[in-house]
């Protein structure tokens, strides 16, 4: 049969699906080294610790865990990240201002189910998560891009766009941002929550790579600074804990939480009962300290073996040099473009993102992503290798 049969709602005009996860299908061939997800190392997901855990809680609670639950959250998760949002991220927040969620994207598929109509203009960093550009897009909103500097976002640039275009959001990453791994100036983090006060828009402020930090300060986050309810921050155990479990959380006002839950329930009804209860110990027994440091000394050290190979890729390569996180962002010397140098280089055996798929408008065709932290130090330095021969060849045949 030519076409489809099927008449397609107009939200998916536009929204072809995930570069990145397009990417991974490339990947299933045996020994392909992969720079493209933002995936945690093997050796970060502890499979014998949440084992015990599991087993620990459904002994302990097996038939409340095993039954439905309460949209809201498993009420012990609730009290511990109620402490740990309050003790550990310095933000002000009762349990009427929490929503466990499974994982930080539905967090903001849930902030723009409760906000955005057909139409509404959303601002974003530039470049910035593709994934939720495609969230956003799905919710036929207008993205509008804020440029941005190494020290993140661009303060005058965003007001003068706010005046503009009258955003009902900001979605920023202000902490070892996705694609560049830049963390926003502390200096910028009040300022952007004074702004939206005083314009009325929703600061989705997207932190999930905030302990992964490998040197330097710690900074607040623009959510500590609110006074009014306007900064919604959206956390995640992703990245420390385990992406597959899927638990996150939205720590906002009463009245978006009450929303969320409302838009929570025609989801997914609750987050599975079993992943928040794992996670609940693993705040309760105060066991994520000790394992976010083991992650930062292998990410560190896996990040600086990828910086120190990018100092040897041809003259005009230009790259972020990040704190933490888990990303590089690259940019090529003019005239490369890496959409088409990737086929070259996943025949040879290594994939990356490239980078003109974070920008909502496209160009920056010369720009890829690298992702350090699901690749020993070893596979980086052979990938790094053939990236960096890749590159030197198209560099010579331009």
């Amino acid at each position: 049969m030519n076409g489809t049969p099927f008449s397609f709602a107009r939200r998916f005009d536009g929204v072809t699906g995930s570069a990145i996860r397009e990417i991974f299908k490339l990947l299933a061939r045996p020994g392909m080294i992969s720079f493209a997800g933002g995936n945690p190392s093997p050796d970060a997901l502890r499979e014998d610790m949440i084992g015990d855990l599991a087993s620990a809680v459904l002994q302990k609670d097996g038939k409340a865990i095993l039954q439905y639950g309460a949209t809201e959250g498993y009420p012990p998760l609730v009290s511990s990240l109620t402490a740990y949002i309050n003790d550990h991220l310095s933000i002000r927040a009762e349990a009427a201002n929490i929503l466990p969620v499974t994982g930080s994207t539905q967090a903001m598929d849930l902030l723009l189910k409760a906000l955005i109509d057909p139409g509404d203009a959303v601002l974003v960093e530039d470049p910035t998560f593709l994934g939720n550009m495609q969230c956003i897009k799905l919710y036929q909103a207008k993205i509008i891009p804020v440029p941005s500097d190494d020290d993140g976002i661009l303060l005058s640039e965003l007001e003068r766009i706010v005046k503009l275009h009258k955003p009902k959001m900001l979605y920023i990453i202000p902490t070892f941002q996705n694609p560049t791994g830049r963390t926003l100036h502390p200096d910028r983090r009040q300022p952007i929550a004074e702004m939206a006060a005083a314009y009325r828009f929703v600061v989705a402020e997207d932190d999930p790579y905030r302990d992964l930090r490998y040197s330097g300060q710690t900074s607040p986050a623009i959510k500590t600074y609110d006074t009014t309810g306007y900064t919604a921050y959206l956390g995640s155990f992703s990245k420390t804990v385990s992406p597959g479990m899927r638990v996150g959380f939205i720590a906002a006002h009463e009245a978006l939480i009450r929303k969320c839950t409302i838009g929570k329930q025609s989801s997914d009804l609750h987050t599975p009962n079993l992943t928040q209860a794992i996670v609940d110990l693993f705040l309760r027994e105060n066991l994520l300290p000790a394992h976010i440091e083991t992650l930062r000394g292998g990410y560190r050290a896996q990040m600086d073996t990828m910086l120190e190979a990018l100092e040897s890729f041809p003259s005009g390569t230009t790259y972020t040099r990040p704190q933490g996180g888990l990303f590089i962002f690259v940019t090529l010397p003019d005239g490369i473009d890496a959409v088409k140098l990737l086929k070259v280089c996943v025949e040879r055996g290594v994939a990356y993102v490239p980078g003109t798929y974070f920008y909502a408008d496209g160009g920056h065709e010369n720009t890829l992503r690298l992702n350090f932290s699901n690749s020993t130090a070893e596979r980086i330095q052979t990938g790094m290798a053939i990236l960096r021969q890749t590159i030197e060849e198209a560099t010579e045949g331009r």
